[in-house]
């Protein structure tokens, strides 16, 4: 599979209108497309990026109201998101601290500085410093400075019982490199490579054998998309797929991007979406995310839709 990063990852909100103030007004990170959850249009599915929407910034939110997650194993465990040096993230624990948002402070881990924090409703996410590598695409009204705001995603965390079959599957199934090892306390991550490399192309693997598994709920993980570049290679995924004999979705066209979904041994649900066509395909690039946006087939339904979906 030719895959490049990391193109989105989806979690689990229970409160949407917290969820936009968060992610929007503490972490100054633009809502790109305000839409609904194609299989289920009773819940919005938010999408916050860069300034350009670029893949592989995405992070975004079904609204569904349910509980809070039970954390465990078999689950993503931590979202990265990427920033560029120790000053930048040494601005944002000033404001967290202000915003009284709990944090960890500066760490270092894997040889990079992070900072660990978690949003209102318990999604564990961090701050790492990717160093400055890569293209930044900053969003000119964020209440953050440019130099200081969200890249993108970083490295994906999630948790394992049993390492062997998981490794297999990434490395033999979707042709990722097993890369290195490090520590946290007694758990021992084992970090996987895609394409060029680099925090924005990791997928970093805990194997914690003496959890129970997670369940599902707000502040929790749905599922972590991979970037496959264009439909050529999107075929060829989806090819590799079937000769592996591995229950998928098949195809599925979701208009700003092409997806596939199957899950890896352990459960936790796999995409791989092309980086194309994107959100500018429905809505002009400065207006993103201001109005709801409909996929062709469900703007028939576009009154009843709006009609069930709560202000943010």
């Amino acid at each position: 599979m030719q895959l490049t990063g990391i193109h989105h990852l989806t979690a689990v909100t229970a409160n949407a209108p917290g969820n936009h103030d968060f992610y929007t007004g503490a972490l100054g990170m633009r809502l790109v497309k305000k839409t609904v959850n194609q299989d289920d249009v009773s819940a919005y599915h938010l999408f916050y990026a860069d300034g350009l929407a670029s893949p592989g910034s995405d992070l975004t939110f079904f609204d569904w109201p349910v509980g809070r997650e039970r954390r465990g194993t078999h689950s993503v465990t931590q979202t990265a998101l990427r920033v560029g040096g120790q000053e930048a993230l040494e601005w944002w624990t000033k404001r967290f601290d202000e915003r009284g948002i709990a944090h960890t402070g500066i760490v270092e881990r894997d040889g990079r500085l992070w900072v660990d924090f978690e949003d209102p409703e318990g999604q564990r996410l961090g701050l790492v410093d990717d160093g400055g590598a890569g293209d930044a695409h900053p969003w000119d009204r964020s209440p953050v400075p440019e130099r200081y705001q969200i890249r993108g995603l970083g490295p994906i965390t999630m948790s394992v019982p049993k390492l062997d079959r998981t490794a297999r599957v990434l490395t033999e199934g979707m042709d990722m490199r097993a890369a290195r090892e490090y520590r946290i306390g007694e758990r021992s991550i084992h970090v996987f490579e895609m394409g060029a490399g680099g925090p924005a192309a990791e997928l970093h693997v805990a194997v914690d054998p003496g959890l129970p598994p997670a369940q599902p709920g707000a502040g929790g993980v749905h599922h972590v998309a991979f970037r496959t570049p264009n439909e050529q290679t999107y075929q060829e995924c989806w090819e590799r797929l079937q000769t592996l004999r591995a229950p998928s979705s098949g195809p599925v066209d979701r208009y700003y991007f092409k997806s596939l979904y199957f899950r890896e041994p352990g459960g936790i649900l796999f995409e791989v979406a092309t980086d194309g066509p994107g959100f500018a395909t429905d809505e002009p690039l400065a207006t993103l995310g201001e109005s709801l946006a409909l996929p062709p087939f469900l703007e028939p339904r576009r009154a009843q839709i709006e009609a069930g979906l709560k202000p943010l």
